[in-house]
């Protein structure tokens, strides 16, 4: 039976020498998923030595790929000295517990590589928590018997009988620390809850910046906030939600936001184990969503966003789009309307800094509007209690 050898050091660059799998099913984008996939495996400190494409039809139900592609990832791994085999798709357990004993190395799928990266950039203790909590979910599918320490225990006098599998005993073990990681996440959640209702009662603006991985949120937010906080040209350079205020002369304090990124095929146990944090941007009064524009994989970027977006309940949040990376482009910095004249998008540099003012100016003329509506909403509501008030006074 394989057992499984033990992993590099994560936190050294190159510590893994990495065989990198890409199946084409005819996806019209599979350069871009390719490129991310060497992205993700850099961002984890792997050395990728080679990138393997396979055309199928429809995935193997064995192994994905098939046997005969599944001999030749085996001699390319081997004429590279990998380490390590990552696929670009989501693996059963079976699947990946198939691979591992035909190729005598260890195998991962894309969830587990960003539940990796993930837990290299958890820095707070509820980052560390949700990231966790996502990773013990996930193990919950991969319980197999693909290891040998699982095998039936032995019993003791007055113990005779059966007992327990060590594969039991793992799931209940793990079932447990997660109904714990679930409590401790409520607590914070609300925590939160209550300090969000503070500062709405000072009717202060919300403001959560979202957006695709990479796409410069963290630059975006230190150059307006001077947050200082770590900002790195890879995938989830950061994960832990900061906040910072942010003055505007006219409209005084603006509370800003910092938050994970998302990428394509997010993983729906991180998106589960990180809904505490998420739900800053759900209660957000406005999200700047930040895009790549020097991207040309830009739309379906967005796309993505808007899909994390509604699955966590923010989809109907206002948002102004933040085109950054305008430097790149050659495209002179600007405020778009769209035909009714509410803002649309705003083009800007966050790394030199180009167009920050009108940003800023968006931001104002949002919170002037979002006041003026706030404050006629309440004059209906008075204007309606006042009636029916007087309704009841009649009768």
């Amino acid at each position: 039976m394989f057992d499984r050898p033990s992993a590099g050091d994560p936190r050294v660059p190159g510590s893994e020498r990495a065989l990198l799998i890409q199946v084409d099913f005819g996806q019209p984008d599979i350069e871009d998923s390719q490129e991310e996939l060497r992205l993700l495996a850099s961002s984890a400190g792997a050395e990728v030595v080679d990138v393997l494409v396979a055309k199928r039809g429809a995935p193997d139900a064995a192994t994905y790929v098939g046997k005969g592609k599944v001999q030749e990832i085996g001699a390319v791994a081997a004429a590279h000295d990998a380490t390590l085999v990552i696929f670009n798709h989501e693996l059963s357990p079976a699947q990946e517990r198939n691979l591992e004993r035909a190729l005598q190395c260890r195998v991962i799928d894309r969830t587990s590589l960003i539940l990796d990266i993930f837990a290299l950039r958890a820095s707070s203790s509820e980052g560390k928590l949700q990231v966790e909590l996502a990773q013990l979910e996930h193990l919950a599918t991969r319980l197999v018997r693909g290891w040998t320490h699982l095998e039936r225990q032995r019993g003791g006098i007055g113990m005779r009988g059966p007992g327990e599998k060590q594969l039991e005993t793992d799931r209940r073990l793990l079932g447990v620390r997660v109904k714990s990681l679930k409590e401790r996440l409520a607590k914070l959640s609300r925590q939160r809850n209550v300090q969000r209702r503070a500062r709405s009662r000072r009717d202060v603006l919300n403001v959560s910046l979202v957006g695709y991985t990479n796409a410069g949120k963290s630059t975006l937010f230190n150059a307006m906030t001077k947050a200082g906080v770590y900002a790195a040209d890879q995938l989830f350079a950061t994960l832990d939600t900061t906040s910072r205020k942010l003055w505007l002369p006219e409209v005084g304090s603006v509370v800003m936001s910092d938050t994970v990124g998302f990428i394509r095929d997010l993983p729906h146990a991180l998106v589960e184990a990180f809904k505490a944090t998420l739900e800053a941007t759900a209660q957000a009064d406005l999200l700047l969503h930040v895009v790549d524009s020097a991207s040309h994989a830009r739309e379906e970027q967005i796309a993505e966003v808007n899909k994390v977006l509604h699955e966590i309940g923010a989809d109907q949040v206002p948002q102004i789009l933040v085109w950054n990376k305008a430097d790149l482009t050659g495209l002179p910095t600007a405020v778009e309307r769209d035909e009714y004249g509410k803002l649309h998008r705003v083009r800007l540099s966050a790394r030199t800094g180009e167009g920050l003012d009108l940003l800023r100016q968006a931001l104002t003329e949002f919170a002037r509007d979002n006041s003026l509506s706030m404050t006629t909403a309440a004059s209906a509501d008075d204007a309606a209690a006042a009636s029916a008030n007087d309704a009841v006074q009649d009768v």
